[in-house]
């Protein structure tokens, strides 16, 4: 389906069955930017709502986890993480062929810029501030209280991440990049364990928030797919991966005269977090998360690479966003050389 359409009558159904104050009849209009996960706005004369759903087809069995999103986001209602409330999931793929869930369309602002184009230094400066805040909620949840005790598997968070991670750029390599072959065999040398398992994103960054319509603050925390439980301090570092990527290599900050912009500087910013968490500041192994984190970006990003090269990439600018795993691997290299060999 494409375009604004009418919810066939299945769904309509449903929607009766399992959202309060439901009034159809409703039309669906299917959003873009890049989730996995198809994504649709429902309008309705009751209201607006989000589906989201598996893709349809064959998938990976443990990919597009539309029913742990679901899950996560429900739990989180009570704590201080702001997220969507979820009316419900439907495992029936007869209802809308496939796995869906639905929750409250939140209005507001999805920016990709870290650099806030538009905004006075006194907006960047709260926005930075909110989703600090933001992810230091996260990350001060405490998973069994919430009914997530059983959400991932505990320990060796960072073990896993990188054979996850080496696998995957294993799989998808192109072309040689030197220095994701000397962080593979640096980042097993360098295992820290923090000891720590708590709730994790996986990918909390800017995109992935909704800002209010008009104020500098998060409202809303979404593309809850790879969440888990797993090590905070890896989290938060690969949310701060943006302070070491220049702007005009991968939505980073790298580079720009953050003071006058309002923006805080790297230190400070993670100073805030952990005082919000009650860490010491900086982490133990601190730089060991951060280039673990740029090496799964690389990963990330050589993947869509061989997507393009295969020609199985829905992206049509997949090629020139895979060429960028080579400049990434340098920068994660360059601050695993700092650290020492």
């Amino acid at each position: 389906m494409t375009g604004r359409v009418a919810a066939p009558q299945a769904l309509e159904d449903w929607l009766g069955a399992h959202v309060a104050g439901y009034r159809g009849p409703a039309r669906l209009t299917r959003l873009t930017g890049g989730q996995s996960n198809p994504t649709w706005r429902v309008d309705a004369p009751s209201g607006a709502l989000i589906l989201r759903q598996k893709p349809l087809g064959p998938t990976l069995p443990s990919a597009h986890a539309v029913d742990r999103e679901a899950r996560v986001m429900a739990a989180l209602a009570a704590t201080d993480v702001p997220v969507p409330r979820v009316h419900g999931l439907c495992a029936d793929p007869g209802v809308f062929g496939s796995m869906f869930f639905v929750m409250d369309h939140v209005p507001g602002r999805v920016l990709f810029d870290p650099l806030l184009p538009g905004m006075t230094p006194a907006e960047r400066a709260a926005v930075f501030d909110s989703l600090n805040a933001t992810a230091a909620a996260i990350h001060r949840v405490a998973p069994a209280a919430v009914g997530l005790a059983d959400y991932g598997r505990p320990g060796a968070y960072a073990e896993r991440q990188i054979a996850r991670w080496t696998r995957q750029y294993r799989a998808s390599e192109t072309v040689p990049i030197p220095a994701m072959d000397r962080l593979i065999d640096w980042l097993p040398r360098h295992l820290t364990d923090t000891g720590e398992s708590g709730l994790v994103h996986g990918d909390f960054r800017l995109d992935n928030v909704i800002l209010h319509p008009t104020e500098p603050r998060v409202v809303a925390v979404l593309d809850w797919e790879l969440s888990t439980l797993g090590c905070p301090v890896a989290d938060f570092a690969y949310h701060m991966m943006t302070w070491r990527i220049p702007p005009g290599l991968f939505r980073g900050l790298a580079g720009a005269d953050l003071p006058s912009l309002g923006i805080p500087g790297e230190a400070d910013y993670l100073a805030r977090w952990c005082a919000r968490t009650g860490r010491t500041a900086p982490p133990e192994g601190w730089e060991f998360f951060v280039v673990l984190s740029l090496f799964r970006l690389a990963a990330i990003i050589q993947g869509i690479a061989r997507r393009a090269l295969d020609g199985t990439a829905n992206d049509p600018e997949a090629a020139a966003v895979g060429a960028k795993a080579a400049p990434l691997a340098e920068i994660a290299w360059d601050a695993a050389a700092r650290v020492g060999s």
